[in-house]
């Protein structure tokens, strides 16, 4: 789950870095097609800030944590190393049902209809949410495991960052109950943000309000069109399964 709030991030004297292969491809690979790719902007409640320009032909296999800042010298850096005493942003290519390039057959991939059903139910119900749309949103963001923790943070089965968390009033993220309740409230509101309108709502809980807006619909970025168009698959799936 993502969160357009932010707090700033302090700048203060850079140290040398040192630069591992990965990091020089993958700035290579960045910097050179950054004027044909969309780069997605995440500032977490937390005030750390990632991006992601993950493209439809990217290799599924990519998932891990990136750091990108600025040298002694001002140029734009690359790290698979966290740098020190300098303020940097993390670029997560990590994400279960967005991956433009994912292999997993979403039409018929296996369906997780009686986990967590009697919670789902309830809380649901509560908050006037479809149930098959929090099956859905849970599959896509966690497969269903309440340990699930993202590299940025992200906690539980519908991955809520830990200030996120503690806004809605969860005080323990990996409870399933309690995370459940807190996601779905977050879904509810959007849906009510958004006049019902599922795309949309399924949009901003993946890339932002902010972005839906600053875009007039769902944004451009490959990532969150990949996620959107899977949760309409998954919420379909879990009606007919009922």
């Amino acid at each position: 789950m993502r969160s357009s709030k932010g707090t700033q991030i302090t700048a203060m004297r850079v140290q040398p870095m040192k630069y591992s292969l990965t990091s020089i491809i993958l700035a290579a690979c960045l910097l050179g097609n950054l004027a044909h790719a969309e780069v997605r902007r995440i500032v977490h409640p937390d005030g750390r800030v990632e991006y992601t320009n993950i493209q439809s032909n990217s290799p599924a296999a990519v998932s891990t944590t990136y750091y990108k800042y600025r040298n002694a010298n001002g140029v734009l850096s690359f790290s698979d190393e966290k740098p020190l005493n300098t303020k940097y942003e993390v670029m997560r290519f990590d994400c279960y049902a967005c991956k433009p390039g994912s292999r997993i057959n979403w039409e018929t991939t296996p369906l997780f209809t009686d986990r967590y059903q009697q919670e789902i139910e309830r809380i649901a119900a509560i908050h006037s949410v479809d149930p098959a749309l929090v099956r859905a949103v849970i599959h896509a963001e966690s497969a269903f495991n309440p340990q699930a923790r993202s590299r940025v943070g992200a906690q539980g089965l519908m991955q809520l960052m830990p200030a996120t968390a503690e806004e809605l009033g969860v005080a323990s993220p990996f409870n399933p109950e309690q995370n459940i309740d807190g996601g779905v409230r977050y879904l509810a509101m959007l849906l009510q943000r958004y006049e019902g309108d599922i795309t949309l709502a399924t949009a901003a809980y993946n890339a932002g309000p902010g972005a839906v807006e600053r875009y007039s619909g769902i944004p451009p970025f490959a990532e969150t069109k990949a996620y959107v168009r899977r949760i309409e698959i998954l919420h379909r799936r879990y009606r007919q399964a009922g």
